[in-house]
């Protein structure tokens, strides 16, 4: 008997020892996980979708689903781009991403802007950002007939389709609250001047002089503002021109100058950007609760050019593609032995466009823009 109570007796002890060595281990447990950072809250957006319009400074790959030679969804484009579900090549023109997608990275949306004829992305997707533009086109459409690029009128009924299905998604009243307070950029123009006017392709050289082209893209550029204001758009950046003679395309052909900018070309940038600017000045008077912005690229690219010690550049004349004096499209393909290592050293990519590191620079100016509007 003496012995069985013993045993008892230690069981006991036994039990007794294990359940405050558990009750010890549970504390623990709960004071590290309490001591433990908490995990980062989700960062609200502060604007509920990104809305993009024009051409290739802005098109996220919807000249992938178009008939045209103009596209870029192989390498070496997309090559420095690695962020999930949108890696590698995607139809921008660039090594990495275009100001759109650091616009919407900035207010708390997706990190990159899908293109809405992007077969991937669905309305879902659309419902918080969703580009319309379409690499090549212009405010002239006879520009997106040169090479058979989507016009702005096409990208005007792509939105209206974009409104239908989004009230069939998310019901009328969110549909409208995302269409008045998304926030917009529209950056067009170049292609006019570049691949139409002073291509001699289309005939407008012959029917206006470069003044009055200037002032038919304007009243062009007016329309469409107003097309998308009476649709429900209402905080809206519109880009000027860049210094269109300084792209490595234009310095090439600068034989005369030593393939240095085509001064020529920049003062008619200049002389659209005044115009640009009082055209919205108007449009914003006439139009309630129109906040129109204007974003001075070209400013901001000639500075840049001209201290490229700023944001730590080598070369602002050539792109990184190939041999960075005219390739572009095809011609910027990944066979091609002599792009560069590193385009964080170069201002364009290819013989037209910017690299992703620069492109990251002048969203800055639009993100700073729409928060002012």
């Amino acid at each position: 008997m003496a012995s069985h109570r013993r045993s008892s007796r230690s069981s006991s002890t036994t039990t007794v020892a294990l359940l405050m060595l558990v009750a010890t281990a549970a504390q623990l447990i709960v004071a590290s996980a309490a001591s433990a950072p908490a995990p980062p809250k989700k960062r609200q957006p502060v604007v509920p979708a990104v809305i993009v319009f024009g051409d290739s400074t802005v098109d996220t790959g919807n000249n992938n689903a178009i008939n045209t030679v103009l596209k870029s969804n192989f390498p070496p484009y997309g090559r420095d781009l690695h962020l999930p579900g949108g890696g590698g090549a995607t139809g921008r023109f660039c090594n990495g991403r275009l100001p759109p997608d650091f616009v919407s990275e900035a207010f708390g949306l997706p990190p990159l802007v899908p293109a809405y004829l992007d077969p991937k992305y669905g309305i879902k997707d659309f419902a918080t950002g969703v580009v319309f533009a379409s690499a090549g086109t212009g405010l002239d459409n006879r520009t997106a007939s040169v090479l058979a690029v989507l016009p702005l009128l096409k990208e005007i009924e792509y939105f209206k389709e974009y409104q239908q299905r989004l009230a069939k998604y998310a019901g009328r009243d969110r549909a409208k609250y995302i269409i008045s307070n998304a926030v917009y950029i529209v950056s067009v123009g170049t292609n006019d001047f570049l691949e139409n006017y002073y291509l001699l392709v289309t005939g407008r050289f012959l029917e206006f002089s470069v003044s009055e082209y200037s002032d038919f893209l304007i009243a062009r550029a007016e329309e469409f503002l107003t097309d998308i204001y009476k649709l429900g758009a209402r905080r809206v950046t519109f880009a000027g021109l860049p210094a269109i003679g300084c792209v490595p395309l234009e310095r090439t052909l600068n034989l005369l100058d030593g393939g240095g900018c085509n001064e020529d070309y920049n003062k008619v940038a200049q002389e659209y950007n005044v115009r640009v600017k009082a055209m919205i000045a108007g449009l914003r008077a006439k139009f309630r609760g129109f906040r129109l912005g204007y974003i001075n690229i070209y400013d901001s690219m000639v500075d840049l050019i001209k201290h490229p010690e700023k944001l730590g550049l080598e070369n602002v004349s050539e792109g990184c593609c190939a041999t960075g004096k005219v390739e572009m499209g095809y011609l910027c393909n990944d066979i091609n032995p002599f792009t560069c290592h590193d385009a964080d050293k170069y201002f364009f990519w290819d013989s037209f466009h910017p690299t992703e590191k620069v492109n990251r620079f002048f969203s800055r100016g639009t993100i700073k823009a729409l928060r002012l509007l």
